[in-house]
């Protein structure tokens, strides 16, 4: 009878230590179905775009300190938030003490570094509650070395002749680019393209996700995207941003399948203008040229800053010193999609560790108000719009086309004119053009006139709009 009343004390202090668990378990957050318009051309149009940096957003780096900013974000004018890799992260020859977010070790979970599904699908409903769209970085080129793939299906990924798997190859030079913490999937094996194709559909079913950004887009063979962005948008229309551009693998025919393909060769030039060692004019030839080439329907992302950019080449404070307002600007106001990489609006000044947990301060500043005034700008002129339709664009000639960059935007009587000395020289010229505005920073009546001689700060810019 001792040992039946013990067992039984057992199981009461057993089952009420379960209860006493139970209630202390938070109740799960509550996600509702709402009505939620899907992305259209028209709202990417005059969209801003937002690179969020998760692990190193807040100092906890987690999928919930990031929701609680988004209206903060959305102020800027962002319409879509773009997350760096939310998979779990290999840590068989990682990198650092956290590894690389481009080492993904499953398709289909979310790294338990930034929480959960449920907190990632809550940050999803309330960007969408918020007006944006959320499109996920996928990596398609390569996986960490613990991905299940290795061991069951060794046929995914290329090897060398004694048949070890092998990291990526640099197409220019054949050898490795160097990234050892992750293994060199094969396209030619069908079976693992399907098994990608189904991740990606996953979380468009699973997270309403908006759409992709493609790392190493120039990588992937095109008939891979065929049937892949077919099968999206089969479930809902979505944003496809690809890393590449025209000067990649694939140029023009590739860049053609997606929304929007990044301009590396603009934001290199404007970092040497911000230097000295290109001009003005260099940077505008740039842009007329991009128009040519890519045609108006392809949109340009124009950047000052990004991931690799902050990480490995240098702060917006290292590379364009007091330019970097300046160029922003550019990025907002000329053709093509402007991007803000997390951190940016708050003057981030340190280049944040791509290896290791990692933060900054928000201490409010010049900055972000700028944004706040361009993202406006972005999203309420027609004139700026982008893509099939967006506003004209229009070179105006000065006295000193070597210092200054001077243009005009416009579409359905909507215009703005805007002008820069994108040189560390004060300058004084003159232009070609008549007209009455107001200044966007303070609405101030601004006369332009063909008789007048104009006076410009170091990288100082106007902006104006058409009364």
């Amino acid at each position: 009878m001792k040992l039946k009343s013990l067992l039984l004390l057992i199981l009461l202090i057993w089952s009420c230590q379960k209860k006493s668990e139970e209630a202390r378990k938070p109740e799960p957050k509550k996600i509702e179905k709402i009505s939620f318009k899907s992305i259209t051309d028209e709202i990417v149009s005059k969209a801003v775009l937002y690179e969020a940096n998760i692990r190193q957003y807040s100092d906890e780096g987690s999928f919930n300190s990031f929701t609680a900013d988004l209206n903060e974000i959305k102020k800027m004018g962002v319409k879509i938030i773009w997350l760096m890799p939310i998979n779990p992260i290999s840590t068989t020859k990682s990198k650092g003490p956290l590894g690389s977010y481009y080492a993904v070790s499953d398709y289909t979970k979310v790294n338990p570094e930034f929480g959960t599904l449920e907190d990632f699908k809550f940050l999803v409903d309330k960007a969408h509650k918020l007006g944006m769209y959320v499109i996920l970085d996928w990596v398609p080129g390569h996986t960490g070395w613990d991905h299940l793939w290795i061991n069951e299906h060794s046929d995914y990924y290329l090897k060398n002749r004694k048949g070890d798997i092998i990291d990526p190859i640099n197409f220019r030079t054949g050898k490795s680019f160097g990234w050892t913490d992750v293994a060199d999937v094969d396209y030619n094996t069908m079976e693992m393209r399907e098994d990608l194709r189904q991740a990606m559909i996953y979380w468009v079913n699973e997270a309403n996700i908006d759409g992709y950004r493609i790392d190493q887009a120039y990588a992937i063979p095109k008939e891979f995207y065929d049937k892949t962005f077919a099968a999206l948008r089969e479930i809902k229309p979505v944003f496809l941003l690809a890393e590449t551009d025209i000067y990649h693998p694939g140029g023009l025919d590739l860049i053609s399948k997606f929304d929007a393909s990044y301009d590396w060769p603009g934001h290199n030039l404007s970092k040497e203008v911000a230097k000295g060692k290109k001009n003005a004019f260099d940077y505008s030839r740039h842009i007329n040229r991009t128009l040519r080439r890519y045609g108006q329907e392809n949109i340009v992302v124009n950047f000052v800053s990004n991931h690799d950019e902050n990480s490995w080449n240098g702060t917006i404070e290292e590379s364009y010193g007091k330019a970097g307002h300046a160029f922003m600007a550019m990025n907002f106001t000329t053709p093509g999609m402007p991007l803000i990489y997390s951190g940016q609006e708050y003057d981030l000044n340190k280049r944040l560790h791509f290896f290791e947990k990692d933060s900054f301060p928000k201490i409010k500043g010049k900055t972000i108000n700028l944004l706040q005034q361009l993202g406006a700008l972005k999203n309420n002129h027609k004139a700026l719009e982008s893509g099939p339709g967006g506003g004209s664009f229009k070179r105006l000639t000065t006295t000193k086309d070597y210092q200054v960059f001077a243009f005009e935007r416009g579409k359905d009587g909507d215009t703005l004119i805007v002008m820069a000395n994108l040189s560390k020289d004060y300058t004084q010229f003159t232009m070609s053009y008549d007209g009455t505005f107001k200044r966007y920073q303070d609405f101030k009546t601004k006369r332009l006139s063909s008789s007048y001689q104009y006076d410009m700060k170091p990288w100082e810019f106007w902006i104006l709009i058409k009364e």
